[in-house]
């Protein structure tokens, strides 16, 4: 069978994709571009991998300048003493953003049949805000707008930085960041804009799961670069959390997935609050919370590290056949939710926004409110 996976794709370079479409023209069932990036969509996978199996992705991500070769696992820098016992991940309630693409439908179609439908139960619910093109310029002003509106209200922000080198190892959502020093840089500006509130930082889908197509040191440099960006990102605001690319319960075996985790600094406190799965992906959330404390109970690490759902379209599971392009039958799952009632699982998030079309009932990262409508209504 044919699974989806989490893998984000933007046709092109991502950084004006949006901007070059003439939404002059653009037909009433789809929004405009919003001023932050809009939430890629997935791109299939082979056959789900064993954990022996060799990856068949087409080609690899480009190799890395030729720098020293960087420490894949970071050394703590505290004694074990400092593991914490599990906590909620954050107190309050999500931030809703008020620039999404499906809030300008809703503000721009309020005659329209299905605007009840798509109003109330998806505009009217949070969901995360993405970061997918290199812009180091802009990045920490564009990040602080989501955090300071967030901590004005006493919200939450869901905040996705999506710049690695070599994503999607060179497919259709290549692009992000020319290197991984020009990564490290912009993770430093991406953490400035990150303020002091509570945050939650889904960092870099895709950037573990899917790194078979890397070489051993392309995979450990690329594991170092995830690694440090934990700490600075933890560093610049202590109250962020941040999770880690787990993949979904459709691809890796828990422990392989937990192997390269632990190389990316996943079990480290100074780096780490856990690990996030089925990112723009379908698999129920019941799979996908045995998944995850699979993957926790084989990384190790604090008692306090947990576990972030993507559940905005899996509320009917993955499609048989493993169609991941907008597939028909799909619908909501769990609303966002900090309370999720679960073990090791810290909150239910919405990080793909239902209704942004992975290219087939509309144009790649736009909001298409058939989809949108035929989500919200299933």
């Amino acid at each position: 069978m044919v699974v989806a996976a989490s893998l984000v794709v933007v046709a092109g370079a991502v950084a004006g994709v949006l901007a070059a479409f003439d939404y002059g023209g653009r037909a009433s069932d789809e929004a405009g571009p919003p001023e932050v990036s809009a939430s890629p969509r997935p791109a299939p996978l082979p056959a789900e991998p064993s954990p022996s199996a060799p990856a068949t992705t087409a080609s690899a991500s480009p190799p890395q300048s030729p720098s020293a070769r960087r420490t894949a696992t970071p050394t703590p820098s505290k004694p074990a003493a400092k593991k914490r016992e599990h906590r909620t991940a954050v107190a309050g309630r999500l931030y809703r953003h008020p620039g999404s693409q499906v809030l300008e439908w809703v503000r721009s179609h309020s005659g329209d049949p299905r605007h009840a439908v798509i109003a109330s139960r998806i505009a009217e619910q949070p969901a995360a805000v993405w970061f997918a093109d290199y812009s180091p310029q802009t990045i920490t002003a564009r990040v602080a707008a989501v955090t300071a509106g967030g901590d004005a209200l006493g919200r939450v922000p869901v905040v996705v930085p999506y710049a690695i080198p070599g994503r999607d190892c060179g497919g259709h959502s290549e692009g992000g960041a020319p290197g991984l020093d020009a990564y490290d840089g912009w993770i430093d500006r991406f953490a400035a804009g990150l303020g002091s509130g509570e945050v939650i930082v889904v960092l870099e889908p895709d950037s573990v799961a899917q790194a078979e197509c890397l070489s051993a040191g392309e995979r450990a440099d690329r594991f170092a670069s995830l690694a440090r960006a934990g700490r600075v990102l933890k560093a610049a605001n202590p109250r962020a959390r941040v999770y880690f690319d787990a993949g979904h319960s459709g691809w890796n075996a828990p422990g392989k997935q937990a192997a390269w985790l632990r190389q990316a600094g996943a079990a480290s406190p100074e780096s780490s609050d856990g690990v996030f799965s089925n990112v723009s992906n379908f698999h129920t959330t019941a799979d996908e919370v045995a998944y995850d404390r699979r993957v926790l109970d084989a990384l190790g690490g604090p008692a306090g590290l947990g576990a972030v759902i993507d559940t905005s379209r899996n509320g009917n599971g993955a499609p048989a056949d493993g169609e991941w392009c907008d597939p028909a039958g799909r619908k909501l799952g769990r609303t966002p939710t900090l309370s999720t009632g679960e073990a090791r699982i810290d909150a239910y998030l919405w990080v793909k926004l239902p209704g942004e079309s992975d290219g087939c009932k509309g144009r790649p990262g736009t909001f298409t409110a058939s989809y949108a409508y035929d989500l919200a209504s299933s």
